[in-house]
C-alpha cells in the first residue's frame, strides 16, 4: 500500500484534487476578504490620526494608536503572506505536487491538509527539532 493510500490522500485523483482546489480557493477567498477588511481598518486608523494633532510623547492616546496601527499592519502582512502560501499551494496542485512533503517526499495526511490547506510539510517534518532526511532530488 502506497503512502498516499495510507493517508487517505492522493492529490492525483480527480475527486481529491477537486476537493483540495475547493478548499484552497475557499481559504483564498476568505483571506482576500480579511485582507480587504484589514486594509480598510488600517486606512481608517491613519485617517483618524491625520485629523488630530498627535504628540505621541505627551498624548496618552498616542501610544495606543501607534500600537493599534502596528498591530493591524502586522495582521495585514500575515494575511498577505498566507495568500502567497495559498497561491503556491494552488501552483503545486496544478503541477501534481500538492499533498507531498517538501522535505521528505512522503504524503501529507489528509487531516493536516484539511486544517492547513497550504501545508508544505508532513506533521513529522513540521515538528521543531525533528531531523528527517531531505527529499532525494
Amino acid at each position: 500500500m502506497g503512502a498516499s493510500s495510507r493517508s487517505g490522500h492522493n492529490a492525483g485523483e480527480p475527486s481529491t484534487a477537486a476537493a483540495a482546489r475547493a478548499r484552497l480557493e475557499a481559504d483564498r477567498a476568505d483571506t482576500l476578504a480579511r485582507a480587504a477588511a484589514l486594509g480598510r481598518d488600517f486606512d481608517g486608523i491613519v485617517a483618524a490620526n491625520a485629523l488630530v494633532a498627535v504628540d505621541d510623547e505627551h498624548d496618552p492616546e498616542g501610544s495606543s494608536t501607534a500600537f493599534e496601527r502596528a498591530h493591524v499592519a502586522a495582521l495585514l502582512t500575515q494575511t498577505r503572506e498566507h495568500l502567497e502560501e495559498l497561491d503556491r499551494a494552488l501552483a503545486r496542485l496544478e503541477r501534481g505536487e500538492y499533498g507531498r512533503c517538501e522535505r521528505c517526499g512522503e504524503a501529507i495526511a489528509a487531516e493536516r491538509l484539511e486544517i492547513r490547506p497550504a501545508a508544505t510539510t508532513c506533521v513529522r517534518c513540521a515538528r521543531p527539532g525533528t531531523r528527517r532526511p531531505a527529499r532525494p532530488a
